[in-house]
């Protein structure tokens, strides 16, 4: 397995640290997609966008150039934020500094699980994971990137709307 991308698991676990929210509602994964489209369409990426919550799916896009296969990998990596409450690209990189893969670490088939980034859990303080944001279409560095970035926006604004309520 070629190991050609160098996050540290210590800083993929600080992120999923950082991103947890009080709440997460429709209108949050709403706005959250939102976001994620208009920065997707700044740089003009092509991809597909999902957001889910206890396996509802809360919000779907597909912008131009994705394709159907697209689709397969939101599948694929969502699966592997459900069954191990980490971030996609979190899973690949404990497997890598094992010099193994999900497959053979944990038995799964990849037809079904993708240890690849860009789908990263939304997590309520106090709950755990709860659901799914997930990016297919560019690199995986950069779909994870994509996510995280739109996740810290989103509970920027919502510790602003809380300190502002005050």
């Amino acid at each position: 397995m070629a190991d050609d991308i160098d996050v540290p698991l210590t800083q993929l676990a600080a992120e999923e640290e950082e991103l947890q929210f009080a709440s997460f509602t429709n209108d949050d994964a709403w706005g959250l997609g939102c976001a994620l489209v208009a920065a997707a369409r700044r740089d003009r990426a092509p991809v597909a966008i999902d957001i889910s919550r206890n396996g509802h799916q809360l919000f779907h896009a597909a912008l131009p150039g994705a394709a159907p296969d697209n689709d397969s990998w939101i599948e694929r990596k969502a699966r592997v934020v459900h069954r191990f409450g980490h971030s996609s690209l979190y899973m690949r990189q404990l497997c890598a500094a094992e010099g193994t893969t999900l497959a053979e670490k944990f038995e799964l088939d990849p037809q079904r699980y993708a240890a690849h980034g860009g789908a990263v859990p939304v997590v309520v303080r106090s709950v755990g994971p709860v659901g799914v944001v997930v990016v297919s279409g560019l690199p995986q560095l950069d779909d994870h990137r994509m996510v995280v970035a739109a996740l810290r926006a989103l509970l920027g604004a919502q510790r602003e709307g809380a300190a502002g309520g005050s």
